[in-house]
């Protein structure tokens, strides 16, 4: 979608202040807020491409530094795409992923109407180390599966899974097609194995070379890395997974209970 006419903005105020101790909230912080309520109004939907740099310094009144810092503010926030050569636009909406929630990411992203795909980086055995033997509850260098998949939603790379799972209660599971099938439908149908909880984390971080090359984003691009440790019925446990989300892909909300008193 190519950039609307400046004309067709709302138009948005910037404070400037001479009084450093009085000073107002910084340039670009504006820009970059003015900008955010253009994205929200609808005034800059999905997929709409931005004037250019020279237009908008123009029409609000800064310099082009300025605007830079405010469209890599909002570019790290995962609301804008920058794409070489071709110029600015608005980020395609952030997909909710409930917190508190074990989901299969294949059934979930199905019912929101998205095609969702994997592919298999790596498959292989090795002994288990000491910290997650004792979690496991399994002798000191028992096998487990050490599996990397890119998770894929209508053909773009969303998310890296890694799992840690023991051989002994999965045994035989590199038969299956783990580019089609999900993890946790593998276990249930195939194994009668049904993960019912889990222990998870959330924490941001920073895309390294080979994560970035995964999920096509810039490296140092942030990521939400979910950490789980799940059980089954039977409180068993049944896998230990490193998950990393593309953080302009996805969005963490939880429902908030009553303030503790």
């Amino acid at each position: 979608m190519t950039a609307p006419p400046l004309a067709t903005l709302l138009p948005f105020t910037i404070e400037r202040s001479s009084n450093q101790l009085d000073a107002p909230v910084p340039l670009y912080v504006q820009v970059a807020q003015g900008m955010l309520d253009w994205i929200e109004s609808g005034s800059l939907g999905p997929g709409m491409q931005l004037p250019s740099e020279r237009e908008l310094s123009e029409r609000l009144g800064v310099n082009r530094m300025t605007l830079r810092r405010a469209l890599g503010m909002l570019a790290a926030q995962g609301l804008l795409v920058r794409k070489q050569g071709k110029g600015t636009y608005v980020a395609s909406p952030k997909i909710e992923r409930q917190a508190g929630w074990l989901i299969s990411f294949t059934r979930v992203m199905e019912r929101r109407g998205f095609t969702p795909g994997a592919r298999v980086i790596s498959f292989e055995q090795r002994p288990v180390e000491a910290s997650l033997a004792a979690m496991f509850d399994l002798p000191v260098s028992a096998p487990v599966y050490d599996i990397q998949r890119l998770r894929l939603l209508n053909q773009e790379p969303v998310m890296i899974e890694h799992y840690i799972i023991p051989v002994r209660r999965f045994p035989g599971l590199e038969r299956f097609n783990l580019e089609s099938r999900s993890m946790y439908e593998v276990m249930e149908q195939e194994y009668r194995v049904k993960v019912v909880r889990a222990r998870q984390s959330l924490e941001p971080v920073v895309a390294s070379e080979y994560e970035s090359d995964l999920l096509a984003v810039l490296p140092g691009a942030p990521l939400m890395m979910e950490r789980r440790f799940s059980y089954d019925s039977q409180d068993q446990p049944v896998e230990h997974g490193r998950d990393l989300y593309r953080g302009d892909r996805f969005r963490f909300v939880t429902e908030v209970a009553p303030l503790e008193k």
